[in-house]
């Protein structure tokens, strides 16, 4: 027995209709196809499912429990019409867009937005390795991330370059400093990121270039939670100098240890493909184009 959905579209349309030649027009389909399709149902389940009366075809009450299960089917149909067409639309379309750091692409994406106010953006955070991960799974469609590799499976745009740096409260002496090494830095207390951070990263490999190895005070998951730590007077934290919008409390000191610029990307796979995508990575040239205008002044 075959319960196609096309069959149920067609008993769907006679109900609708009360004849086989409304429902064939409903359905752009011949007039005979019509009528084929529901009494090869008819005849396959021993059913009747039409009663006719005066000319017109009257569904019975099984088959208008029939119609019901069908109007569901048809509204499944057309939410996952919308899901495959909502990449490729500027007017419902929706990104998911997975951030290391707030910034730099928190302003790209509300920068995004006021030009593209129909598209729905939804963030998600998460260390360097979460983020990556996800794009590769597709549990996010773009990421965007300092550090990363290059990767054949990955479209890549340049958003911005940047270094890490240390982050301290004002009452520190540090605050006071315009630069600072790591072997100063081994006399503060220090507050680290887990492992899976591009943060820590670059903070491990340069502690250990210059012949040290820290035991932090704290070791913390987000970069938030070393922010809140260091406006708390924990310790002295480390982040991407434009990891963050906030301009409160902190201060940021350079670490000649850590000079080194990385470039802040926004990737996804090579394979994903569609005007919702390209339209985001030509918002990436646009916005990395009027940063450097602004430095440049």
């Amino acid at each position: 027995m075959t319960l196609s959905l096309s069959r149920i579209r067609a008993v769907n349309a006679v109900a609708a209709g009360g004849s086989y030649a409304a429902a064939a027009r409903a359905l752009k389909i011949s007039q005979p196809a019509v009528a084929r399709h529901v009494k090869d149902l008819e005849a396959e389940f021993g059913v009747r499912l039409f009663d006719r009366k005066n000319g017109i075809l009257s569904p019975t009450p099984l088959c208008n429990e029939l119609c019901d299960v069908a109007e569901r089917m048809a509204e499944a149909e057309r939410a996952a019409t919308r899901l495959l067409t909502r990449h490729n639309t500027l007017l419902n379309g929706r990104l998911k867009i997975g951030l290391g750091n707030s910034m730099p692409g928190m302003a790209l994406i509300a920068q995004f937005l006021k030009r593209h106010p129909g598209i729905e953006i939804a963030v998600e955070t998460g260390s360097h390795e979460r983020i990556t991960r996800a794009v590769l799974t597709r549990d996010v469609d773009i990421g965007v991330l300092p550090d990363v590799p290059a990767d054949g499976r990955f479209r890549r745009a340049l958003l911005a370059r940047q270094n890490v740096v240390a982050i301290v409260h004002p009452d520190s002496p540090l605050s006071r400093e315009t630069a600072v090494t790591c072997e100063r830095l081994m006399a503060e207390p220090l507050i680290f990121r887990t492992k899976g951070s591009s943060t820590q990263r670059v903070v491990d490999k340069a502690f250990r270039s210059a012949g040290f190895e820290p035991s932090p005070l704290l070791t913390l998951d987000t970069r938030d939670a070393v922010y809140e730590a260091v406006v708390n007077g924990l310790g002295v934290g480390f982040m991407w100098r434009f990891g963050t919008g906030r301009t409160d409390v902190v201060h940021r000191v350079a670490v000649s240890d850590m000079q080194r610029q990385y470039e802040e990307v926004v990737f996804s796979l090579g394979d994903e493909r569609s005007m919702l995508f390209d339209v985001f990575f030509s918002a990436v040239d646009s916005f990395r184009t009027e940063a450097d205008a602004l430095l440049d002044h």
